[in-house]
């Protein structure tokens, strides 16, 4: 008959042997666990990095969490425990909220008379956790779990709870989530207004066409005007990143959400392996759908490191990225928080120079933008048009608007926050399909201010012509929704962001949804040029149509200045010939808004997917960033 498994007293009076006190890599060179080499180097590195010696036996995967517990216990003279024997009391979860639990590793695990026997995951945690239990009067004493065991026993006790909050934590006047339900008096304020329109439109079309097309001319110049300013402060090229060195590095947890991502786990797991820092300082969590086994079974494939683990979001009202990462958020570690996409290739060196510039930064600085690009921008046309306007918008257009003083919408990927500066505006608003332009905005809104840095992360374009429209129609769609979430308390915005700032909103937000929205009034003048007559035109109206052909004009004019500046900054000088087909390009997100209009009506929160792995890299080193200034 197999022997039974070890009671908690039978674990005490094990711990009390010969190795109490022992340094823990004696005891695992004693043990054959680890050999004379390993040992030296995670000393060396540990001692220069800064970085607790366990953590970095672990994430080096020199041993297992379990031989470390077991090694542990042994060297403090503590119970090493396991939740499938000895699971934990669920009557001492009042004694220690959860998210410090999470944060040090440790938990209230059962009682043994009047003493409380508190397990750790790290030793050094014992101390700290130990303040926090104010109710607990008694002794208290320590035991050893692996962490994994702590976070197991966190999530099914409050992963339903964590879910929730994860939809509803932010308040309601920061979020989107009540898009859907407008209140009487402002539904019959849009219906009074579309009603007015569509008899204005039967009763006087010219004075509709008229009305609607100087809309179009005031938001295109307007855009025009900030485009060229933003042009101009940007010229100077972003300063290089700092250097790393001199400073003690702090741990970073990166969020990776992934939906429906197999196609494409393996490799994101090899090109999160290229990046140079810490590993025990390095967090990396796989955020994933409860339900999306697909994706679980890819990974369980790439065989993790240590430093990677998986978390589980559990099913809700929504399924959306923000949603993952305000649950995810719970279960990281990290002094810094970063936020990649499956598809993406950061440089090697881009988390040293990250967290070097938040080291040297004052505490306002909330948040760093790294700059997007793509591995395979000469997959097709549309791909090279991506690529061009991506280069406009990143190294010429947002370090301009950060120039001008601008709040900036920030990209949902290779951004890096403080999570005290993030934990106190909310984090994300779950609903809102643009979280990232949302959060950009709202960190300003509470005082924090955003660096652009020349930190740079290869993804892939979406070079279909259909998916692009549908993931366009997400980001104009969210644009939509992050100004009028915004800008319902116009005084309250005017107060927290000052009228220089809140005027770049409007130029950020409300003139490009604008004009893609009323591009058709513009288009209907092209057929001049053939000789037909507009339905419109008289001779009264050859002022206009002069002044209108200008206005195009020049809008034309600035896309083209914009896509050769951001393409000779660039690494891809090949692209130059293309830029003057973007005329042809920017015509494609009218559909695309109009997409994303009929979804705010009908489901303002559904989150349309983009699928990545469809198209591969343009040569295979192609996902490596080199960066060119």
């Amino acid at each position: 008959m197999p022997n039974p498994p070890p009671t908690f007293e039978d674990q005490r009076r094990a711990s009390r042997g010969h190795d109490r006190g022992r340094p823990v890599c004696a005891v695992l060179l004693e043990d054959g666990a680890l050999d004379a080499p390993q040992a030296l180097e995670a000393l060396a590195r540990s001692r220069h990095e800064g970085t607790d010696l366990t953590r970095h036996l672990i994430a080096e995967g020199y041993v297992s969490p379990a031989r470390l517990r077991d090694t542990l216990a042994r060297c403090h003279g503590a119970p090493a425990l396991m939740r499938s024997l000895t699971p934990p009391a669920p009557e001492l979860a009042p004694l220690l909220p959860p998210h410090l639990c999470l944060r040090h590793a440790g938990l209230p695990w059962l009682r043994r008379g009047e003493t409380l026997v508190l397990a750790v995951a790290h030793p050094e945690s014992f101390a700290r956790l130990r303040t926090h239990l104010t109710s607990h009067r008694g002794p208290v004493e320590m035991a050893l779990v692996t962490e994994q065991d702590i976070f197991d026993e966190i999530t099914a006790r409050y992963g339903a709870a964590f879910a929730e909050a994860a939809e509803q934590a932010l308040p309601s006047e920061l979020s989107c989530r009540d898009l859907n339900r407008l209140p009487a008096e402002r539904c019959a304020l849009l219906g009074a207004s579309a009603l007015l329109c569509l008899s204005l439109l039967l009763i006087a079309p010219t004075a509709f066409f008229l009305a609607g097309l100087m809309i179009a001319s005031v938001t295109l110049l307007l855009g025009q005007i900030a485009k060229i300013s933003a042009f101009v402060a940007g010229l100077p090229p972003l300063p290089p990143a700092p250097p790393p060195e001199g400073h003690r590095l702090p741990p970073v947890s990166l969020l990776v959400p992934l939906h429906r991502e197999e196609a494409i786990a393996e490799t994101l797991v090899q090109r999160l392996g290229r990046l140079d820092y810490p590993r025990a300082l390095l967090d990396v969590l796989l955020v994933l759908e409860a339900e999306d086994s697909t994706t679980r079974r890819a990974l369980k494939d790439a065989a993790l490191p240590p430093w990677m683990r998986v978390i589980e979001v559990p099913g809700g009202t929504i399924t959306t990225k923000p949603r993952a990462l305000n649950y995810a958020l719970n279960f990281a570690r990290g002094a810094l928080i970063g936020i990649y996409d499956a598809e993406d290739s950061p440089a090697q060196g881009q988390l040293r120079m990250m967290a070097a510039h938040f080291g040297r930064a004052p505490p306002e600085l909330g948040c760093v933008q790294g700059i997007l690009d793509f591995y395979n921008p000469h997959a097709n046309w549309i791909s090279r048009c991506f690529t061009i306007e991506y280069a406009a918008w990143f190294r010429i257009l947002l370090p301009g608007f950060l120039r001008l003083g601008f709040a900036i919408p920030l990209g949902g990927t290779t951004v890096f926050f403080r999570r005290t500066a993030l934990e106190r505006v909310g984090g994300w608003d779950a609903h809102n399909v643009t979280e990232d332009a949302d959060l950009g905005f709202r960190l300003a809104r509470f005082g924090y201010r955003t660096d652009l840095l020349p930190l740079v992360t290869r993804e892939e374009a979406n070079c279909r012509l259909w998916p692009w429209i549908r993931q366009r129609s997400r980001w104009l769609k969210g644009y939509m929704i992050t100004w009028f979430v915004h800008m319902r308390q116009p005084r309250r915005a005017l107060r927290q962001l000052g009228a220089w700032r809140l005027l770049g909103l409007q130029l950020l937000l409300l003139t490009g949804t604008v004009q893609f929205l009323l591009a058709p009034l513009f288009w209907s003048f092209w057929p001049i040029l053939l000789g037909w007559p507009h339905p419109f035109a008289g001779p009264e109206s050859i002022a206009l149509l002069k002044a209108v052909t200008g206005l195009l004009l020049l809008g034309e004019g600035v896309t083209l200045l914009l896509g050769l500046a951001g393409v000779a900054r660039s690494p891809h000088p090949g692209l130059l010939l293309w830029v003057p087909t973007l005329f042809l390009y920017f015509p494609l997100g009218t559909i695309a808004i109009y997409k994303a209009l009929w979804e705010i009506f009908a489901r303002p929160f559904y989150w349309d997917k983009t699928a990545h792995g469809r198209s591969s890299p343009d040569h295979p080193d192609a996902d490596i960033p080199e960066e060119r200034r």
